[in-house]
């Protein structure tokens, strides 16, 4: 795979009063990334489809505008997941494969099959921004649609999910949604 095909050269910029991310920084991270693809086995340096997806640049005005950005990295994270599961293939075989990924479901179905409403954890504290439990649920209703019914879903509506708020113990928690379908990304990006 040609990674310069995945990631242009520029990205548009919002306007001079708007925010976008800061371009050094994403320069410099696809860079790195650009860098470790060409050059797999230098370890120490490497990126990889979690760093890819964990990745974040500080908004500044009139940087890059985020949906070029969002769109490269997807691409990028999915170009590195497939590399990923090809080199643990060649490594291990394709039944170690199917055991990570085997078992990366289970662990996702085990909290997806919870009750409606009981998936997450509640904030502790009672101002605290959460996700809405109903639109997170709804999600994970899709999810098991796409892990055990083989119901189309792709991985970028999982990417851009995005929940109404909700305040304290009415909604979930965000760190543990967003923990968790960082591995649903991670599981789906493996597999397609």
């Amino acid at each position: 795979m040609d990674i310069n095909r995945q990631i242009p050269a520029s990205f548009d910029r919002v306007q001079r009063n708007q925010y976008g991310y800061n371009a050094k920084q994403v320069d410099q991270f696809l860079q790195r990334a650009r860098v470790s693809f060409e050059t797999p086995h230098a370890a120490s340096r490497a990126v990889k489809s979690a760093d890819v997806r964990a990745v974040s640049f500080d908004p500044v005005k009139g940087g890059y505008a985020a949906p070029g950005v969002d769109a490269a990295l997807d691409r990028l994270e999915d170009a590195l997941a497939r590399r990923e599961r090809d080199e643990l293939i060649s490594e291990r075989g394709e039944d170690a494969w199917l055991r990570d990924i085997g078992r990366l479901a289970g662990l996702l179905r085990g909290r997806l099959h919870r009750p409606d409403g009981q998936r997450f954890r509640r904030p502790a504290k009672g101002k605290v921004r959460s996700y809405n439990t109903t639109d997170v649920d709804d999600l994970c209703h899709e999810l098991i649609g796409y892990l055990e019914e083989d119901q189309p879903l792709s991985v970028d509506n999982v990417r851009r999910a995005t929940f109404r708020p909700a305040v304290g113990r009415e909604g979930y928690e965000e760190s543990q949604v967003d923990a968790f379908l960082d591995r649903v990304v991670e599981l789906m990006a493996a597999i397609d």
